[in-house]
């Protein structure tokens, strides 16, 4: 399903203001750096592999998401990049990709079971031997959402001028199934009144996420608690993990990305 605030493209305009790059954007543009192909599901406006090619990079560069008002941000800034519009259900490659990466925290988009299970199995099909899979989830131990609270409120300015505010509402949390409904709320002069967009995420535990890993023939190689490298703790804001086919050769025994 598309997030209704990433189908506008009034919202999608002001996307990359309200997500500024940072050092999760650094961490993953070290990895294309060495990728000779790359796959990026759910790649948003596609800033990752836009910056990649910018810097030169000369090896494939692919970005997948079902939302045509973020690839229209990403078409218009880089059309040497390849942009698909859909998902892994209807686009499947084999071991085609020496990385395939999940940022921005789209693999808490994935809220069923079954999303889960697809998604994780497509990106191994389409890892080259020896090829890595990237993403990170917020660690339900840090308890992010507490942090969701109406006061909080964002003052970003898009691409053409036009200011909005931005704040967001935990509506309801079901521990006990990872998943935390919230309302992404935008107000500004672009809109008569304030428009409320409604999004699930879901929240995996490291173990919960080690066995999809494993149902799919996926071994983990390492993981982190930050972008930084640190460990992964109980309370750690992340969970960064990369993986391999299960099997499948690796390069650097520490896994070093």
């Amino acid at each position: 399903m598309v997030d209704h605030v990433f189908a506008d493209l009034s919202f999608a305009a002001l996307y990359d203001s309200l997500n500024p790059w940072g050092p999760g954007d650094d961490f993953y543009l070290g990895l294309l750096r060495d990728a000779g192909s790359v796959l990026d599901i759910g790649c948003g406006t596609g800033r990752l592999l836009r910056r990649a090619r910018a810097e030169g990079h000369r090896g494939r560069l692919m970005g997948l998401d079902p939302a045509a008002a973020m690839l229209v941000q990403a078409r218009r800034a880089r059309p040497d990049v390849e942009w698909v519009l859909g998902d892994v259900r209807v686009r499947r490659w084999q071991e085609d990709f020496d990385l395939v990466v999940m940022t921005g925290h789209a693999f808490q988009e994935l809220v069923t079971d079954e999303e889960i299970r697809v998604c994780l199995r497509a990106a191994r099909e389409a890892l080259r031997d020896g090829g890595r899979l990237v993403f990170e989830t917020r660690n339900p131990g840090a308890r992010a959402w507490e942090r969701w609270t109406p006061d909080r409120v964002h003052e970003i300015t898009a691409a053409d001028g036009t200011p909005a505010r931005v704040w967001h509402e935990v509506l309801g949390a079901d521990l006990d199934r990872g998943r935390i409904r919230f309302t992404e709320t935008y107000a500004g002069p672009a809109w008569p009144a304030p428009r409320v967009n409604h999004s699930v995420l879901r929240f995996l535990d490291g173990g919960t996420l080690a066995a999809f890993l494993a149902e799919a023939g996926l071994t983990v190689t390492a993981q982190y608690g930050d972008w930084n490298r640190g460990p992964l703790t109980d309370t750690s804001p992340e969970i960064i993990t990369v993986a391999r086919r299960a099997g499948a050769r690796r390069d650097d025994p520490n896994e070093r990305p």
